[in-house]
């Protein structure tokens, strides 16, 4: 949502009925926004500001607040799945604020009578020190410290860890290394590209996945703690190395497939993975380059490339 022509809200969610998105997420509380979703049966991902993470975790009643205004004027005809207590602040100078942020917000969900609503946060992969291969994934110094109680904490609630993951910039920043059918998914009927162990890889999507999942197998408590791929998607624009419209097209229906076979990875067969694509609109208030070209659609809501959502059955 960071543009200035973007459509209505409740012309947005028309959309999404119309191409079968069953879930969206929210990177920050928007009262219209959260106002036109009533009633539509869209399960919600709702994020909160990075910058109120610090007074989240330090006063209660400000996470009482919060809920009070965003969560408990909607919940009775809004099916909010998550909160997320900030968006990508691990490692970082907020990140010791996300536990405590999210603790504030759990309590306060309880006090407001609100159940069935799960509290987490949204991490990138650069919590990873380690991703190659994945079953050597573990998280860097610089992240577990805060990485590891968070997950231990999920653990504890069988709630998720929501991990943004973007082969694009592995691609994009090591084209002559990452082969491109790798990245977007292509090399499905190929040899495997990777292999590990006895487990073969042939996509960098699953990859990642189970670099996450193998490091918080490594953090004691952990070991159960659920992965939602919370962003993932490919530029169609922008002069970015491999940032074209087929090859998001590409990228974003070959993932829509494959999450939506419950095939699961190599790691967790069988096991469906959620994800949510990013994003909806190209944003023309994003920084110049790749970031303004992520859309699906353009802001008129025509499409910038199609992509068949019946595919993915109930994933979103």
């Amino acid at each position: 949502m960071i543009a200035n022509n973007l459509p209505s809200p409740d012309k947005v969610i028309a959309l999404y009925k119309s191409r079968n998105i069953t879930d969206v997420r929210l990177f920050h509380p928007d009262t219209a926004v959260l106002a036109a979703l009533q009633g539509s049966g869209l399960g919600v991902v709702l994020g909160t500001l990075n910058e109120d993470l610090s007074r989240l975790a330090s006063d209660a009643s400000f996470a009482a607040s919060w809920v009070q205004s965003y969560v408990q004027p909607f919940v009775a005809a809004v099916r909010f799945r998550y909160v997320a207590a900030g968006n990508e602040v691990i490692p970082g100078d907020l990140a010791a604020y996300v536990l405590p942020a999210m603790r504030n917000l759990e309590s306060a969900l309880r006090a407001a009578g609100v159940a069935g609503v799960q509290v987490t946060t949204a991490v990138s992969t650069s919590v990873l020190g380690s991703s190659y291969p994945p079953s050597q994934g573990a998280f860097s110094e610089a992240a577990v410290a805060t990485v590891g109680p968070i997950a231990s904490f999920l653990a504890s609630r069988s709630a998720p860890l929501l991990v943004n993951v973007y082969p694009y910039f592995a691609y994009s920043a090591d084209p002559s290394s990452v082969p491109l059918d790798y990245a977007l998914l292509q090399s499905e009927s190929a040899a495997a590209v990777v292999t590990d162990g006895g487990v073969a890889y042939t996509n960098m999507f699953d990859a990642i996945v189970d670099a996450v999942y193998a490091a918080l197998g490594r953090v004691q408590g952990a070991e159960g703690t659920e992965v939602v791929v919370s962003e993932t998607g490919w530029p169609s624009g922008g002069a970015g190395a491999g940032a074209t419209v087929g090859n998001a097209a590409a990228y974003v229906n070959n993932v829509v497939r494959h999450v939506g076979s419950g095939r699961g990875t190599p790691r967790r067969p069988g096991k469906a993975v959620e994800a949510f694509i990013f994003a909806m609109f190209n944003e023309n208030q994003k920084p110049e380059g790749v970031e303004q070209h992520f859309g699906m659609f353009q802001p008129d809501m025509t499409e910038v490339y199609h992509v068949d959502f019946t595919a993915a059955g109930s994933s979103s």
